[in-house]
């Protein structure tokens, strides 16, 4: 059956055991081209800092890389950790991917940091403003919209003659939602790690929508995880690698993902094993007709118009398999 929306990608870029980081990098090449071949619509980078299993931490480098071997495929940030940045180096850069790799570059943004605490100071997040006034800022400099009194009205944004890629909003408890919807903007929301229900966010977001020329009308996204595999026997068993990396990683133990057979060895502590079992519940784990009817019920519950899928799974060629047996069982047409 084909999919009553859109079908799209994320991709953090994850280092598995027993691989070099230069050979995690290639891969997101390797995955860029095989979802553009699949038929999907969009591929986003997520920016995390200070995290030995993810390498997503430049998410323009990625980008352009992925643009420049793909040909059909949308590229994008799932998100731009806008406080980290100054707005400006942010509309220098993603103005110069769209100038490079014309109607095919998103700008997705989020608002939390990307790391912990120590991340934070080192990248001199934030810097006590707030999330609202980066986003002000940063759509003042595309718009030229400072006022002249503004000291940043003489500040021209390099290169000229280019507006940034369509933005999006990311959300996980629909605190942006609204604001999303004022500006006009795209919003996504983060139903892959936060157990609040989508569906009032959007709600929030349609309501207060306010078209614009990169958004006539409302654009909704909800972002799952997924692991899929011919049997739900073998999904469930390929997924445990994500459960313990997620329960490491939540009680303050960070590692690169390791196999399944790795990960089944590992004794947890309750504390662990509590975290896997709140969690678990969020992922989407089976053959592609359990991840389909799933993804099915919790898109339709929401109303959505795209479902971007991201995979954690220890092989590589594994991950790319995941995501040609969802397409193929929504019926998404290859590219060839």
């Amino acid at each position: 059956m084909a999919a009553p929306f859109a079908l799209s990608l994320q991709d953090l870029a994850p280092i598995a055991e027993g691989t070099s980081t230069p050979q995690a990098m290639q891969e997101t090449i390797l995955l860029a081209q095989e979802a553009d071949r699949l038929g999907y619509t969009r591929l986003w980078y997520a920016e995390h800092h200070g995290m030995p299993s993810i390498a997503s931490s430049v998410p323009e480098i990625l980008i352009g890389s992925a643009a420049a071997h793909t040909k059909n495929l949308r590229i994008g940030s799932g998100g731009v950790m806008l406080l980290n940045h100054a707005p400006l180096r942010i509309a220098e850069a993603y103005r110069t991917l769209e100038g490079l790799f014309p109607g095919r570059i998103d700008l997705g943004l989020g608002r939390a940091p990307g790391g912990d605490g120590y991340a934070m100071r080192a990248l001199r997040s934030g810097g006590g403003e707030e999330f609202s006034t980066y986003l002000a800022e940063l759509m003042a400099f595309d718009e030229d919209s400072f006022p002249p009194e503004h000291p940043y009205s003489r500040v021209p944004v390099s290169p000229g003659g280019i507006r940034l890629p369509p933005m999006w909003l990311l959300g996980s408890s629909g605190a942006s939602a609204s604001a999303a919807g004022q500006l006009g903007i795209g919003y996504a929301f983060a139903a892959h790690f936060s157990h609040t229900p989508p569906a009032p966010a959007f709600e929030a977001y349609r309501y207060a929508f306010q078209a614009t020329g990169a958004f006539p009308k409302p654009q909704t996204m909800m972002c799952v995880s997924v692991v899929c595999a011919p049997t739900d026997e073998e999904a469930k068993y390929l997924s445990y690698s994500q459960a313990v990396q997620w329960a490491l990683f939540m009680t303050g133990e960070q590692r690169r993902l390791m196999s399944p057979e790795g990960a089944h060895k590992v004794v947890l502590t309750p504390q662990q094993q509590g975290v896997i079992d709140h969690q678990s519940s969020l992922w989407i784990v089976g053959s592609p007709e359990t991840v389909r009817d799933t993804i099915l019920a919790k898109a339709e519950a929401s109303d959505v118009d795209e479902v971007m899928i991201t995979t954690t799974l220890h092989s590589y060629g594994l991950r790319r398999r995941s995501y040609g047996l969802v397409a193929k069982v929504f019926g998404i047409e290859p590219r060839g």
